[in-house]
């Protein structure tokens, strides 16, 4: 342990409060979202999760699940590939001067200023681990820990599809350290502990967090834009009529493919395959309902308001 380093003791912690103890402060699969790199996350997301007005979620709990199943086996093969031993470090670290900033590192390498970082990929992924390469938001991560702990060194092992195993060498990279926790410390600071949200983004969580916040608009009242609204306007317009054109060719190939297959389920090419599948769904023939048995329509019917958002020319 670097001198002076903080730690919290999570042998014993359950997985849930693991996830809260992590809410309060910045780990290092944070550290790939903040600076824009998660592929499945945004920073406005982790936003709402770390100010607390969304519970702490996991993005695939079956992932999640077979990574920390996996990560004593890809730790014991890096072991034996390598000749290194390896311990869990079974701590959460916060760094000396900033505390907010913490590590949750899989396993110390013994007799070496160095940790391990064990991962699981899909065979899908393989090209993301060809050569020398290391997913972005990974390396990151890595180079997060070895700002908190101080240690000189990384290495990263991943068990690709279940069949291909690697292992690479992260040296330390203080330029990239300074990178990760500038933007680090902004995030916390100025949009936790101030609570100023990033700026909003095309997820989900933020969609939710707008129809919540603003859930029933004022009858009549209108507001002048700002000026430079009119470019996004037009922006939102052609992407609109872009995604038109992109959901025709999308279907054009479909169709292709279909005619192809024609009463097979499945097809196969190269490393893909496609399915066709019959399939059926039960649901309630609302117009015969209404029709034979007017009055139970009316008892089921459900009134829902929302705000319809739209765009279109002025007269």
């Amino acid at each position: 342990m670097a001198k002076n380093l903080n730690a919290i003791p999570t042998y014993e912690m359950t997985r849930t409060e693991w996830l809260m103890e992590r809410m309060k402060g910045i780990g290092g699969s944070d550290a790939g979202i903040i600076l824009g790199l998660n592929k499945y996350r945004t920073p406005f997301e982790l936003w709402l999760e770390k100010t607390g007005q969304v519970e702490p979620i996991e993005i695939d709990n079956e992932t999640i699940y077979w990574g920390n199943e996996m990560e004593n086996v890809v730790a014991k093969e890096f072991e034996k590939r390598t000749g290194k031993k390896v311990r869990r470090a079974n701590f959460m670290f916060s760094h000396p001067i900033y505390p907010f900033i913490r590590a949750n590192v899989d396993r110390m390498v013994v007799g070496e200023s160095a940790i391990l970082e064990c991962k699981t990929a899909s065979a899908f992924l393989a090209k993301e681990w060809k050569g020398e390469e290391i997913p972005d938001t990974y390396l990151v991560q890595v180079q997060h820990y070895l700002g908190v702990t101080g240690k000189k060194k990384g290495y990263i092992a991943v068990l690709i599809g279940g069949n291909r195993f690697v292992w690479k060498e992260v040296e330390r990279d203080e330029e990239l350290i300074k990178i990760i926790f500038d933007a680090e410390m902004h995030f916390w600071k100025y949009h936790v502990k101030q609570g100023n949200p990033p700026q909003l983004d095309g997820s989900s969580a933020a969609e939710q967090f707008l129809k919540e916040k603003f859930d029933r608009a004022e009858k009549d009242k209108q507001i002048i834009l700002p000026s430079e609204y009119k470019e996004l306007i037009e922006q939102y317009n052609k992407l609109k009529a872009d995604e038109k054109l992109v959901l025709i060719a999308k279907k054009e190939i479909e169709n292709k493919i279909k005619a192809t297959l024609e009463d097979a389920e499945i097809g196969t090419v190269g490393d893909y395959q496609v399915s066709w599948k019959n399939q059926s769904r039960t649901s309630v023939d609302s117009k015969t309902l209404k029709e034979k048995f007017p009055d139970i329509y009316k008892e089921v019917l459900r009134t829902t308001s929302f705000r319809k958002f739209d765009i279109k020319e002025a007269k």
